[in-house]
């Protein structure tokens, strides 16, 4: 489902986009939400009642590690990055790992 079909969906299924909406946190910004709802949209017919709040943590586990650099167990990353695929995230911030940076900085 790319961006543009997420809203048409949005426009035809109200009812379902302002109990989605219900779903945004306090402190996400417009640019982490508008990514969360997507993956929620997407992913939501598999996750009714009453496996919504499942849906909904995977897609904190998601945003987390895309906004936040959060890691997670492989197989649960696995599951959330295919869920999101075609999901594109505009400068999305890139992270590096203790290991990665101990390394960079062992070549300097």
């Amino acid at each position: 489902m790319a961006a543009a079909d997420v809203e048409d969906f949005i426009e035809q299924n109200r009812h379902l986009s302002d109990l989605v909406e219900t779903f945004r946190t306090i402190s996400e910004s417009d640019k982490h939400w508008k990514s969360r709802r997507e993956f929620i949209f997407r992913n939501i017919n598999d996750y009714e009642d009453p496996h919504v709040d499942h849906l909904l943590a995977l897609s904190m586990v998601w945003a987390n590690n895309v906004f936040l650099g959060c890691r997670y167990h492989p197989e649960l990353l696995e599951k959330v990055k295919e869920m999101a695929d075609g999901i594109v995230v505009e400068d999305a911030p890139v992270f590096k790992t203790r290991d990665e940076l101990i390394k960079q900085h062992q070549k300097r």
